[in-house]
Parts: structure tokens; C-alpha cells; sequence
């Protein structure tokens, strides 16, 4: 089915980027999965290419348009490529609308600029080691002192926390308040009393930097509280919807890719005398296969429609969140079978994905609160 989100000048976009990755992402991934980090470099270099903050507005170096389709191309050609390990979809899908939409604007001359140049590279802390998806069991704690904030608390899981420039982190600041009591407090790498823990080692996305974060006693300024105190969990509210379509964007693409691969693994590989695509279970789980890849696909596009024109609902980029990826896990599942003990095996793409997978039913919200946040839509 042809697919008829992009104009002209996103495909002119994907191919620079595709060419972008093929010169300086392909050569590395590999030693940077085993080096369980990703080199700073690849972040100037997609600045300098524009590929960063396309939605920054221009008189701070970003691309001025405001437009999820270029955000939805960069996330799909990183994921097709399989460089699970570039934090690129959080710095633009997740960051970008809380500096843009939040910020004033002396912080958006001191952020914007180095966020669309790649030498500010960002991270958001919500998950803590015993909230989980809780959002408002929250512990992390921040108090007035003068014009400042004194920050203590702890946050887990959080991409880019190793590479992190500035971090925005959620923090409750008037315990008494119930979810009007959390605030956004921008932390910068050499405040005091941050630190860095652990680069997790995870089972998959093993480029991926992703960390835990510790803030002990540290003296936040005021010029670094993001919008209004005590909004914070409303601004995650408006916000998470496109984190999760983000999210959906990478399990459509992944679906694609990893069925491409196995139908072309399919064609090719041959037992009991003739290529395994002849037999009619591998043929009966590939049209399965594709029919949902494909139902994946004009959902999610549609999703990306609705966010462009501010209608996507809560509900419906949980739907999409949920439903895509379950399926994506599903699928790398029966498509690693059918690659048999070659499907086992690291050098074959469809045991990376298998392991890079798994995460997207997790973060952005487990499977389980994307049904409870669509039941409660429902008014029952």
C-alpha cells in the first residue's frame, strides 16, 4: 500500500540522512556497541548536517518547521539501519517540545542552539529505581533556598545519561500539592552533587548510553525552572502522547525491516531440497506477518497526521504504543524462528532486533498502563 504522508522535500530529507548514516553511523555501530556508547562526534556531525532540532525554531540554528514527519524519517532510517545505539528519537521526540514550548527566552538562547548543534546533548529523568511507571510516586525532591532549588532524589533508565548535557528532571516540589506538586528543574552536567552512575548493561541497545543518576544536595538555579512551578505533571501529560508515537514510529520500521529480511532469508535458504518460502507454513506466517506489519503502518501514519494537526489523542497514542509494539515483538519472534538456529546467531539482523525489541512494550509506559489509560477513556 503506498504510502502518502511525505511530500517531496521529506524524501529529499530521508535520502540525506540515509547517506548521513551510511558515512558516519554504519562504519561505527559496531565498536560503539561494544563500547556501550555511542561517540559524541555522530551528535556535531548530525547538527552541523541538520538533522537535530528540525522543530528548533531558526534564530537558535534549528530548522524552523514544526513538522513530526522529519522526526518520523530520522527515527525510521535509524532503526531500519539497526543503530539502536543513536539517542537521537529522545533528543528530538522527547526533549525538543518541553525546551521549545516551556522555555523562556533567555534559557532558549542558552540551550537551543548547542540542542540543535549536537554539543548539547539532552536526556528527561522521570523513572525512579521504585516508581516504575508510577509518575506520581515520584520521590525525587527539590526545596527553595533564596532563588534556588536544592535537589536530592535518584532516576534510573535514563537515555542519553551518560552523554547528557543537560537533563530536565521531574522533581516534586510541594509534597502537600498531589500531582500540582512536581516541577521540571533543568540540571547541567558540572552542577554539583550530580552524578552519574553506572552505565546499565542492558540486553539490548547496547550502544545506547542509559543510565542511572544520582542528585545529592544540588543547587539548581531558579533561571533553571522549566515553565511554571508545580505544572510539571501536566507538562508530561501533554507531552508523553508523543513519546509513545515516537516509540510506535520505531516498532512500525522495525516490523518492516526485520519482515523484508526474513522473506529475503526466506527465498534464499533451502531445506529438503527447495527454499523454505515454498512451504506453506513459512508462506502462511509471512501473509500474517505482513498484514499486520501493513496495519501497523497506516495507523501509525495516521497517528503522525493527527499529532501534526494537534488532535492526536492521549488515548490514541496509547493505542498505538500498546498495540504496534506487542506486535513488533511478536513478529522478530516468528520471523527469528523461521530463521532457525541461523536466527540464534548475533551476525544475523534479526537476533539484534530481537534483543533491541524487547524494551518497546516497557519504557514509555508498560503495555498494561496504555490499556488502563484507553479503559479509562472509555467511561465504564
Amino acid at each position: 500500500m503506498e504510502r502518502t504522508l511525505f511530500e517531496p522535500e521529506h524524501e529529499m530529507f530521508r535520502e540525506s540522512y540515509r547517506k548521513f548514516l551510511e558515512q558516519h553511523v554504519a562504519p561505527y555501530h559496531a565498536q560503539w556497541e561494544e563500547q556501550n556508547i555511542v561517540d559524541r562526534s555522530v551528535w556535531v556531525e548530525a547538527g552541523k548536517q541538520g538533522f537535530l532540532g528540525t522543530a528548533v525554531p531558526e534564530e537558535y540554528g534549528g530548522g524552523g518547521v514544526k513538522d513530526f514527519r522529519y522526526n518520523s524519517i530520522v527515527t525510521e532510517e535509524t532503526t531500519r539501519g539497526g543503530f539502536s545505539g543513536i539517542g537521537f528519537p529522545l533528543h528530538n521526540d522527547v526533549v525538543a517540545p518541553y525546551l521549545i514550548e516551556l522555555a523562556n527566552d533567555e534559557q532558549k538562547k542558552r540551550w537551543l542552539p548547542g540542542f540543535a548543534s549536537g554539543e548539547i546533548i539532552t536526556a528527561i529523568a522521570m523513572t525512579e529505581p521504585g516508581t516504575g511507571s508510577d509518575l506520581q510516586g515520584i520521590r525525587t525532591r527539590a526545596v527553595r533556598d533564596g532563588d534556588d532549588w536544592i535537589l536530592d532524589g535518584s532516576k534510573t533508565f535514563i537515555t542519553n545519561g551518560i552523554n547528557a548535557d543537560l537533563v530536565i528532571v521531574v522533581a516534586q516540589t510541594n509534597p502537600e500539592a498531589g500531582a500540582q506538586g512536581f516541577s521540571l528543574l533543568v540540571v547541567e552536567r558540572d552542577m554539583e552533587g550530580f552524578e552519574r552512575g553506572r552505565n546499565l548493561d542492558k540486553i539490548g541497545m547496547k550502544a545506547q548510553d542509559t543510565a542511572e543518576l544520582s542528585f545529592s544536595d544540588v543547587r539548581v538555579p531558579g533561571a533553571n525552572l522549566l515553565g511554571e512551578e508545580g505544572m510539571g505533571f501536566i507538562y508530561l501529560m501533554k507531552n508523553l502522547p508523543q513519546e509513545r508515537l515516537s516509540i510506535a514510529v520505531v516498532a512500525a520500521a522495525a516490523m518492516e525491516a526485520v519482515l523484508d529480511q526474513t522473506t529475503q532469508y526466506a527465498r534464499d535458504r533451502k531445506a529438503f531440497g527447495k527454499p523454505i518460502g515454498r512451504f506453506q507454513n513459512t508462506r502462511f506466517v509471512l501473509a500474517e506477518l505482513a498484514t499486520e506489519t501493513q496495519i501497523a503502518r497506516v495507523f501509525v501514519d495516521k497517528c503522525i497526521e493527527l499529532l501534526n494537526a494537534e488532535t492526536l489523542t492521549v488515548q490514541e497514542a496509547a493505542m498505538a504504543k500498546w498495540w504496534t509494539t506487542e506486535k513488533q515483538v511478536e513478529l522478530i519472534d516468528r520471523c527469528l524462528q523461521l530463521h532457525g538456529g541461523y536466527g540464534y546467531m548475533k551476525e544475523y539482523p534479526v537476533a539484534k532486533a530481537y534483543m533491541d525489541s524487547r524494551v518497546q512494550t516497557i519504557y514509555g509506559g508498560t503495555t498494561e498502563i496504555m490499556k488502563e489509560i484507553i479503559g479509562r477513556g472509555l467511561n465504564l
